[in-house]
């Protein structure tokens, strides 16, 4: 532990010493953060995109309305110093899967709908696999915020408990009642995908039927929550959450170094907040002595390591820990 503390200690020392303004997204930047940082490496995810693309990436409104506190965990459990859903859930395939919101900030909607997927499949032992529809909470939940241009977690997890999910997958996947209809966007300088831009980003149609072809109907394809709540801003009780429940959605502030974000336990090194955004935590562990949580982001599997990333666990690190949501199926 000696090593982490000393490890955390010179790296905030180093950034606050001297903290330069560097252009987002920069080579600078990524040299930069490489330079001070020691637990985490830099490198370049998004190429030739708009800045206000990257900034409508970052659609979650923090600080919004709370749901019921879980009623807290009791007694002293031993937790494992590594946990992943991933490999506690082998037959959870969704619990591996990493999507791709585009050009909309519905990353409040993709969060929610990748952890209950996951936990519809975890609370029946695996015998119900489904992709819950990213696209039908977005166009549908009209609680929830602004649809591409924002919402609330925990909104969208009431949601699954009053009016339920229909099933939906990826884009152009075919799969499910209501796939996602926004295409994914390229990252990359030399991918097949459409270049990422700041335009578009309109909301979809709620259209309360499925795709032509596909059975059962819209209202008998719905899956319903039995109850969604908030979780205590307490790493035992986060870490119980996932232990005894499975991946939860979390939202914290983005800035402008996590778009560089490649390998190691991510903590906030330079550059300003772009904006609140949700994920899908599925996990924790210590890398070099260094805590972080295990998250599965939804900027498709060439961000990041692999559409993966770690984040400092344990100091609410970028409110990290102050906003996360859960729910069980019914």
């Amino acid at each position: 532990m000696w090593r982490s503390a000393f490890l955390l200690l010179a790296a905030s020392l180093s950034v606050s010493l001297a903290r330069p303004r560097l252009q987002p997204l920069s080579s600078e930047m990524v040299n930069y953060i490489n330079k001070v940082n020691t637990t985490w490496k830099a490198g370049h995810n998004f190429h030739n995109v708009d800045y206000s693309y990257v900034q409508k990436l970052c659609g979650t409104l923090l600080n919004g309305p709370k749901l019921p506190v879980m009623v807290k965990y009791a007694g002293p459990v031993n937790l494992p110093t590594n946990f992943d859903a991933r490999e506690q859930w082998p037959n959870c395939t969704t619990l591996k899967e990493i999507r791709d919101q585009g050009s909309c900030g519905s990353c409040w909607a993709f969060g929610a709908a990748e952890a209950i997927s996951d936990r519809v499949c975890i609370h029946s032992n695996a015998k119900v696999r489904v992709e819950i529809s990213s696209e039908d909470l977005l166009s549908c939940c009209h609680s929830c915020g602004m649809g591409c241009n924002g919402g609330y977690p925990s909104a969208a997890w009431n949601f699954w408990t009053k009016a339920g999910l229909v099933s939906g997958g990826l884009y152009d996947s075919n799969f499910g009642c209501r796939p996602y209809s926004i295409p994914p966007c390229e990252h990359h300088v030399n991918g097949t995908r459409p270049s990422c831009t700041g335009e578009g980003g309109t909301t979809p149609k709620c259209v309360k039927q499925c795709k032509s072809g596909y059975t059962p109907a819209y209202a008998e394809d719905k899956h319903f929550g039995k109850s969604s709540y908030s979780v205590p801003a307490e790493q035992e009780q986060i870490q119980l959450e996932l232990f005894q429940n499975g991946p939860v959605e979390a939202a914290f502030t983005v800035f402008e170094d996590f778009l560089l974000y490649k390998s190691g336990v991510y903590q906030h090194v330079s550059g300003s907040a772009l904006g609140g955004h949700a994920i899908k935590m599925l996990g924790w562990g210590e890398e070099e002595g260094v805590p972080y949580w295990l998250c599965a982001n939804s900027w498709n599997t060439d961000w990041g390591d692999n559409g993966f990333f770690k984040i400092l666990r344990g100091e609410d690190h970028c409110g990290i820990e102050s906003e996360i949501v859960g729910g069980l199926p019914k």
